[in-house]
């Protein structure tokens, strides 16, 4: 359900690490929560972000989510795609719908992060309760 080269944040972020460089989504699980979205907000080129500290804004008919950075870095680019049509985050989250790419200030901070196998579990958890 997950992709396995992603790692995943308890706020329903998720990153894919090339090297130096994290490209940075909200989960399919965020998706459905969501419903249909409608707007996003996103930073800048050269904008700083930090880890668990917000950096953008995903609006849908039901509500506006703040999304949370899974890491430190400075945007290195911003998925324009999403300005025009939003909707691509509810059809395809983990690929064409990625929000920003990240050039990763500290690579190790991405070990504190959920595997797939733990996030899936984290989502059932919560859904228990």
């Amino acid at each position: 359900m997950y992709p396995d080269e992603c790692q995943y944040t308890k706020d329903h972020e998720w990153i894919r690490v090339d090297e130096d460089t994290g490209t940075i989504g909200i989960t399919d699980h965020a998706q459905k929560e969501l419903g249909d979205i409608v707007y996003v907000e996103l930073p800048k080129v050269g904008d700083p972000v930090t880890a668990s500290e917000t950096f953008g804004t995903v609006e849908s008919v039901k509500a506006v989510s703040e999304v949370y950075s899974p890491v430190t870095g400075e945007v290195t680019g911003v998925n324009c795609k999403l300005q025009n049509h939003p909707e691509l985050l509810n059809s395809d989250p983990h690929g064409s719908a990625w929000l920003v790419r990240v050039h990763l200030s500290d690579p190790k901070e991405v070990e504190k992060l959920m595997s797939a196998e733990e996030y899936e579990a984290y989502i059932r958890e919560d859904k228990a309760h």
